[in-house]
């Protein structure tokens, strides 16, 4: 057996690769969530784990359910499709409880949010450099965030 007189270090080599193997399978089998792969290449625990969050956010059919007023007003202007929650914020506690008293956004910075002139935004989607537009006054002075194309006075 001349052929393998010289290939002591391809067994232990074969060796290591085994050990190495067999560690990394025994390390996984620890590591690895159980219900790991139940649906795909997910861990099938983290449905259940995700729906027992508490919820934060109402929807805009819960607000306009009592809002209907403000949504009638939203329908007719630029903002119909953005939902009450983007400026707002999280509702659902207000839903449930109506004298949970959500607080009005600081307009001074969630305007500017979507309406700072960008170069990636769409030419046509309205765009102000805060400071020259405005010179320091809310946007609420004179724009009606529901509508924004109806003054604040309600005149268009």
């Amino acid at each position: 057996m001349k052929l393998f007189k010289d290939a002591g270090h391809l067994f232990r080599l074969a060796g290591v690769f085994l050990l190495g193997t067999l560690s990394f399978l025994a390390i996984r089998a620890f590591v690895v969530p159980h219900s790991f792969g139940q649906y795909g290449h997910y861990r099938g625990a983290a449905i259940a784990e995700i729906a027992a969050h508490p919820v934060h956010f109402a929807g805009h059919q819960t607000c306009e359910t009592c809002h209907s007023d403000i949504a009638q007003t939203k329908s007719a202007g630029k903002h119909a499709q953005v939902n009450c929650e983007a400026c707002h914020g999280p509702l659902a506690k207000h839903a449930d409880d109506p004298s949970i008293d959500p607080g009005k956004p600081d307009v001074a910075v969630l305007c500017v949010r979507c309406h700072s002139a960008s170069a990636a935004r769409p030419k046509d989607f309205p765009q102000v450099d805060a400071d020259q537009h405005s010179g320091g006054i809310p946007c609420t002075t004179c724009h009606q965030p529901h509508n924004p194309v109806i003054a604040a006075g309600g005149a268009k």
